[in-house]
Parts: C-alpha cells; structure tokens; sequence
C-alpha cells in the first residue's frame, strides 16, 4: 500500500478531482454524516477541490454533537449524587450542558474518570465496589457492541455497582428526519463508513426507495472521500453504493448486530438540532434493564437551556456552515467552547476551526 501523503496519493487526488470537474457543472448539495468524514474533508481541504455548482455540508455526524442538552444536564445531575462516579469517553467531559459541565463538576469534586474502552469501566466498577459506577454510552451504531459488551461482562462478573446511562442513537431515522424536514436541499449522502461496519449498508435503502436520494458508503482518506462524490455524481439515478468495500459489507457484521439487539431495544430519543425522532434511540432491554441508570437513581436536572447565540443545531442539520454562526471563532473556540461542535474532535465547527485560517477582525476567512 502507498504510504500517506505520499506523491501516488497526490496524483490520486488530483486524478479523481479532474474526473470530478468532467463531470460537468452540477448544482448539488451532498452531505457528509460522519464525523471522521467531517476531520478529513477540513484537513485535506477537500472543499476547495469541488467543481463549480458542487457544495459538501456536514450533518449530524458526531455523537457528542448530536446530544441533546437535556441529557448532558442528567449526565451532569448524576455526578453530583454522593458515592456515584461517572465514566465516559473524553470529548463529553467539556462539553456544556445548560448550567454546568462534566469538566466543572469534576473541578467542583465530583468523580468523572474518562475511559478509553468501556471494559476499563467494569474495570473501575470492580476496582472500587463502594461506589456506584455510571457508564455514559454515547455514540452510533459502532460504539454501541462495545457498550453492550462490558454490560455483559459487568453481569458474569456480578459486579452490582455497575449501570449504563444509554444516551446511544441510531443513524437511518436521523437522515429520515432531515429529508422529512426539506430544509436543507440534500442531493445525496456521503454515508458513514464507521456506522456502516456495523449495519451494512443495506439500511440505508429507504434514502433511494422513498425519497429519491443516493448515498456511498465511504472509507476516511482524501481519496476514499472524492470516490464517494465522484460516485455520486455519476449516478444515473439514486442508489445506495458501497465505495468502502475493504470495510463494509451489504449485510453488516451479523455479531455486533446480534449482540446490539440483546441489550438494547429501539426508543424515541432527542437529537440536538433535530429534536425528538422516533425509535432513534437505544435503551436497555428488559432483561437489562436493572442496569439503566435512570432506573436506578432519581435526578431533576431542571428545564434545558439551550446556549444562547449558539447556532450549532443549524450546523448539524446543513442550513449553515460553521463560520456563518456569529460566535464562531470569537466568543466560541476549542479553548472556550459554547457549543459541541466545537468541543468534539469531530464536530464540524472544530474541523474548521482548526483548518481554515481565519480573518477574525474582518469576519471572513482567508
């Protein structure tokens, strides 16, 4: 394999860019939904190699992003319970909720340890058995079999200190929400690669069946994600396409699938930006469900405030790029954000931030 960044890699992109540009010009609007896909298009500038009339806008990618502000503020009531410590991954902790974060209650005192794995949960769960362990499953699709996993592993091992607050959503009634919206003119998807390992992408039809849409499935390089828009935009009429093929199958891995409808079962859940979409989310099965966190400690977390001035629902569902919100850059930064897509590493507003220079004094960018 030619390694990264190489001078082949180069010619490679440029191939697929011109091969683009013969397509001819196309008034179209495809949108991204993963957040890797998010990083990559930002650091290879990828924008900036689109024909005339093709525009790439980011959706609802990122599952810290996508979490509603009412959830973190139960995340948030949790770690403030006597003997109760919370585990989650990294980009939750400074993410704001309506009044607090994970990052200034843990300076306030409160016990938040940020695991790599979620069997390094169990692990702490066993470790300290006089306190309650919470773990936050956040995430799609592709962290939701690791979830389910240490769940499992936490029952063997009868550890009775260990629950899961699932704060877990699922990607196809997302996009049905956006194309049921028509706010944001959306030509085609660029599909998730990371989710689409797991589900196959066989769940995606339904964007070509009913609303007339195309998608590739697509791998993480510059040009795995140019392959998807050149894919796209040969399309003669809307079709779900695999162009991640050394990944991703029609079908999905059969195991992580099984062991996703073992502990969890489908609910309605609140999306930031999109708000609430049926059977969008994944909560514990009945014969888990004396490991929900919500039904085993009680919090009034109190009405969710969203930030003000903050536009990041906007940024989520395609109807703005990120320096098109007045904070961007200013009053918001990954040093000091306001919203999540600032915070996670694979939020649209800290892709941009991090790979286009910006005139701040001027409100352009350069």
């Amino acid at each position: 394999m030619t390694p990264p960044g190489s001078s082949s890699d180069a010619a490679r992109v440029a191939g697929l860019a011109a091969a683009l540009a013969r397509v001819g010009q196309l008034e179209r609007t495809y949108m991204e939904v993963c957040g890797t896909h998010t990083m990559a298009v930002s650091r290879y500038g990828l924008r900036d190699l689109l024909p005339p009339g093709m525009r790439l806008v980011s959706g609802p990618g990122c599952p810290v992003c996508v979490t509603a502000v009412g959830d973190l503020d139960v995340v948030v009531a949790l770690s403030r319970l006597p003997g109760v410590t919370i585990a989650t991954f990294g980009d939750l902790v400074r993410v704001p909720s309506s009044r607090s974060s994970l990052a200034v209650e843990r300076a306030a005192g409160a016990d938040v340890r940020v695991v790599y794995s979620p069997v390094d949960a169990v692990d702490l769960a066993a470790a300290e058995p006089d306190r309650q362990l919470v773990l936050v499953g956040i995430g799609f699709e592709t962290t939701a079999p690791t979830v389910a996993g240490a769940l499992l592993v936490a029952r063997e091992r009868g550890l009775p200190n260990f629950s899961v607050l699932s704060l877990h959503k699922t990607m196809p009634g997302a996009l049905r929400a956006l194309l049921d919206s028509g706010e944001s003119r959306i030509d085609g998807f660029i599909l998730p690669g990371h989710v689409s390992v797991v589900t196959g992408s066989d769940c995606f039809r339904f964007l070509a069946s009913e609303y007339g849409v195309g998608g590739v499935v697509a791998g993480f390089t510059a040009d795995d994600v140019l392959t998807a828009l050149l894919m796209l935009a040969r399309q003669e009429r809307p079709a779900i396409e695999i162009g991640y093929r050394r990944a991703v199958t029609a079908a999905g891995n059969r195991v992580a699938q099984d062991v996703i409808a073992r502990v969890f079962e489908p609910c309605d859940a609140v999306w930031r930006g999109l708000g609430a979409i049926p059977d969008s989310g994944l909560r514990l099965s009945a014969e888990f469900r004396a490991y929900a966190a919500e039904e085993r400690f009680t919090v009034d977390p109190g009405a969710p405030e969203e930030p003000a001035g903050c536009r990041c629902g906007e940024v989520l569902r395609g109807v703005i790029d990120p320096p098109d919100c007045p904070l961007f850059g200013r009053r918001c930064t990954p040093e000091m954000p306001v919203g999540a897509c600032m915070v996670s590493s694979e939020g649209s507003c800290a892709a941009h931030f991090r790979y286009r220079a910006l005139d701040l004094s001027g409100g352009g960018r350069v």
